[in-house]
């Protein structure tokens, strides 16, 4: 039995790492091309006459098809097919969605193009480049968010009793490495520069890199699935539907959505997540208004929260498999967004204060997804695994899709006229944040009640989310 224990792939700490670092490859160049834009919204503004809600609208495309659907379909693909045939169709369907967004702001689409036209004839408040961009992102949102359930129904499968918390920490470390990777260099490869105060330079540059990355993702998956195959074969699970933790009924899908604890840890999920990564798509933008940098150096200042919590998110993991403490470690996230943000729109913003704030905005972001995700294993049953985690995903998508555009709105509403300032060259017209971060706030505060709600509820029925997740 001892010799038996010892082939099985995922009991070598050598393979499951090794296993851990090429999924958490390919999330890395699926979080790049997700925040590569969000650094050069002003960029965007002159360069293709997009205002405001056109960004927002944009921005929350990548959420918008997960929203009507698809999000639900591809857990049920990943339960139905496995994690190989899941993962590949992932990072294809992320290819071709990147692809479709290049075409849509490339200058031969601008200039009149196949499909310029068309995309022109409706909704004219819209620019046609905006339309189009906003589909690319819409289809390669589809491919991120099944690669997203596909990379923690994987960490699972290979860490479940062992390093879990941790696993899923370094995961999401290495995908944010991706983040901090956009916000520090797109501006710069974008040749963003002001000229008599008209921000210049070339969008489709951060944009070539996105899709290379995606293309090496997609060959890191790949070579994953040879470990995936072998790991099968070693545990008796040859095929789709061979591990019973994979097999799906509908009727699962009642069984998980009628769950209160896992209703609390969704809603939570998607209140935080909208307090943050809406929030990062016009971070760039508010320090340019609020400090008057430039955007690379709004890009350095917002990119240091992704970098924070690739230190500390692992960090915490460590914690959470040792000590536990899971649920009382997201409500403490949950107060330290509401500062943080509170911070932004209230206190008058300096340089220093702005670094101090991000980072305390990115130990928030370090503190609720890594004590988050290794719960969701303790609320539902394994052999559904890969639909709840759909689920949770479709429900932040709903905020993830909404708050973006709501941003734009609530921005151009607090700031009348200064959008037609920007495009008539007026250098003095800047937007004023503190409505914006205020509804941001308003997140944090609502995420905290529900925490406290996740934490009684935790108490009632054992879950275990207080408990360490290793087992000695």
């Amino acid at each position: 039995m001892t010799q038996k224990v010892q082939k099985i792939l995922s009991e070598s700490t050598a393979a499951r790492w090794t296993a851990l670092v090429l999924v958490s490859l390919t999330m890395l160049s699926a979080y790049y091309f997700v925040d590569m834009i969000a650094p050069l919204q002003s960029l965007m503004e002159t360069t293709y006459g997009w205002n405001p809600s056109n960004y927002g609208f944009f921005s929350g495309s990548e959420y918008m098809l997960n929203v009507m659907g698809f999000l639900i379909v591809s857990g049920i693909i990943l339960d139905k097919m496995g994690i190989r045939f899941t993962g590949l169709l992932a990072t294809g369907v992320m290819l071709g969605g990147g692809l479709i967004k290049l075409y849509g702001l490339t200058a031969y689409f601008n200039a009149g193009g196949f499909g310029h036209e068309f995309f022109s004839s409706f909704w004219v408040t819209m620019p046609a480049s905006a339309k189009v961009a906003a589909i690319g992102y819409g289809i390669f949102g589809i491919g991120v968010e099944m690669a997203g359930i596909t990379t923690s129904r994987t960490v699972v499968k290979w860490f479940k009793g062992k390093e879990l918390a941790l696993a899923m920490g370094m995961q999401l470390a290495t995908a944010r490495m991706g983040a901090s990777v956009a916000f520090f260099f797109s501006a710069m490869l974008a040749g963003e520069r002001t000229v008599n105060g008209v921000h210049q330079g070339n969008v489709l540059n951060p944009i070539y890199l996105g899709v290379a990355l995606i293309s090496i993702g997609f060959l890191t998956f790949l070579v994953y699935t040879f470990m995936d195959a072998k790991l099968d074969k070693q545990t008796g699970n040859s095929g789709p539907g061979a591990d019973p933790t994979e097999e799906f009924h509908l009727s699962d899908l009642k069984k998980i959505i009628t769950n209160r604890g896992f209703l609390l840890i969704s809603l939570l999920c998607v209140l935080f997540y909208s307090g943050v990564f809406p929030f990062l798509k016009y971070a760039v933008n508010m320090m340019q208004n609020k400090l008057g940098v430039s955007a690379s150096v709004g890009g350095y200042i917002s990119g240091m929260l992704p970098v924070g919590t690739i230190l500390l998110t692992p960090i915490i993991g460590y914690f959470l498999d040792k000590k536990g403490k899971g649920a009382t470690l997201m409500i403490f996230g949950a107060v330290l967004l509401t500062i943080a943000h509170l911070t932004f729109a209230l206190v008058p913003l300096t340089l220093g204060i702005a670094v101090m704030t991000i980072i305390l905005l990115g130990v928030a972001f370090s503190l609720v997804p890594a004590s988050m995700w290794p719960s969701v294993p303790k609320i539902v049953e394994e052999r559904y695994l890969g639909s709840a985690y759909a689920l949770v995903f479709w429900i932040q998508n709903i905020g993830l899709m909404f708050f973006p555009w709501l941003i734009g709105v609530v921005l151009e509403y607090a700031n009348p006229g200064v959008t037609d300032r920007i495009k008539a060259g007026d250098v003095t017209a800047i937007y004023d944040y503190t409505a914006p971060m205020l509804v941001f706030a308003g997140l944090g505060i609502a995420a905290i009640f529900l925490g406290f709600l996740l934490l009684r509820e935790d108490k009632l029925k054992k879950y275990g989310l207080e408990l360490p997740n290793k087992r000695t």
